[in-house]
């Protein structure tokens, strides 16, 4: 991996898990105690961090450090809300069986998203 590859895989993380935690560059870049402008560098994969920096935003995110260095996760942010969409048209075909798995499986995934944050 190259370290261009490696810059934009933290800055779609960062950008991602911020989002999740509902906070602006603004906001974000105070808590962790840099300009925003180096924010938005970081998060368009202009600039690199410090360790130091690095664990200030893992920690402000409430994740591990690992989590924003490695690639985004196999379970896509929209999958519940397509599975959610569909549900109508599932029943009509599977019925009631199909159903329970699918809404076990809606929940499963809820459950691991909710627990990151």
């Amino acid at each position: 991996m190259t370290e261009q590859g490696l810059r934009a895989i933290l800055s779609q993380n960062i950008r991602r898990f911020r989002g999740y935690r509902k906070l602006s560059q603004a906001e974000f870049a105070e808590k962790i105690d840099i300009s925003i402008p180096f924010l938005s560098d970081i998060e368009n994969g202009k600039k690199w961090v410090s360790p130091v920096t690095l664990v200030k935003i893992a920690d402000a995110l409430k994740i591990e450090v690992y989590e924003l260095l490695k690639p985004e996760t196999i379970i896509p942010d929209n999958a519940v809300n397509m599975l959610e969409k569909y549900t109508a048209d599932i029943h009509k075909i599977f019925g009631e069986n199909l159903i329970n798995i699918q809404n076990k499986y809606i929940q499963q995934l809820t459950n691991k998203k909710n627990s990151k944050f």
